[in-house]
């Protein structure tokens, strides 16, 4: 068994409602498969553990079920998101201020692009 399978394991009997099928996880949209992705990556190298990670997880989930999210399931990843900005800020691996600065020129480049095709950072 490899690293990553030894991981998703793991992460998989801790994430109980994370969206899987017999190959893994499932993505509605690449920036969903990005945010896994950098989860495992800062994971492997000790920047976090898993039970650090549902924690936070947790914690993003009921933010937004107390803010109205109604948890049809199509929001999980936004959660997901929403836990690695936090955790990450709260490890000093980024700044809140880098986030913003970085989510004002997401939402400048989407702006800018035309429907369909990839945005693309400047």
């Amino acid at each position: 068994m490899t690293d990553t399978q030894r991981n998703l394991s793991e992460l998989r009997a801790t994430l109980t409602a994370l969206p899987c099928d017999d190959s893994g996880p499932v993505f509605n949209a690449p920036w969903e498969a990005q945010a896994f992705a950098m989860t495992l990556a800062l994971h492997q190298r000790g920047m976090f553990t898993w039970a650090e990670w549902a924690g936070c997880l947790n914690e993003a989930i009921r933010a937004a079920q107390a803010a109205g999210d109604a948890d049809h399931g199509d929001t999980y990843y936004s959660h997901w998101l929403s836990a690695l900005e936090s955790i990450t800020t709260a490890k000093g691996l980024v700044t809140h201020e880098l986030l913003l600065q970085r989510r004002r020129a997401w939402d400048a480049a989407a702006r800018k692009t035309p429907h369909g095709q990839a945005i693309e950072l400047g």
